[in-house]
């Protein structure tokens, strides 16, 4: 074989470059800006305490399987509380565009397993055990 065509045979055998990976599902994007949403949240709070108006901000613990998550959302985003604080702006403006996603782009996508309102406020620590750990 002619050592000038050993690159090409070698670019062909290679195959075509990877394809990007597919677009994110409804699912994974609701779970992802959920996720975001309570991330951003739960650091306004740390690192916003000299704002007074950030501890009567309702709580945002985000379970998108709970049915009651819509009506978490909608107060949030409805709250009154710190309108000229820009970081709440933001996390409002996240909550909202969470909000409309499930409430019509992904409605047929969501399956909700509960419907407990108060797992929401006082969300049950997330523990992780070791197999073998346990006591």
């Amino acid at each position: 074989m002619a050592p000038q065509l050993l690159p090409l045979l070698l670019l062909l055998l290679a195959g075509p470059p990877a394809a990007r990976p597919a677009p994110p599902t409804c699912y994974s994007r609701m779970l992802t800006l959920s996720r975001e949403i309570t991330a951003d949240f739960q650091s306004l709070q740390a690192t916003e305490p000299a704002e007074p108006c950030v501890r009567y901000l309702p709580r945002l613990y985000l379970d998108i399987h709970n049915y009651c998550v819509l009506a978490k959302l909608r107060d949030f985003a409805g709250s009154p509380q710190c309108w000229r604080v820009a970081q709440v702006d933001a996390l409002k403006d996240k909550v909202r565009k969470l909000y409309t996603i499930m409430n019509s782009f992904c409605r047929r996508d969501l399956v909700f397993l509960s419907d407990d309102c108060n797992a929401l406020e006082y969300p049950i620590p997330v523990t992780t055990v070791l197999p073998g750990h346990q006591s």
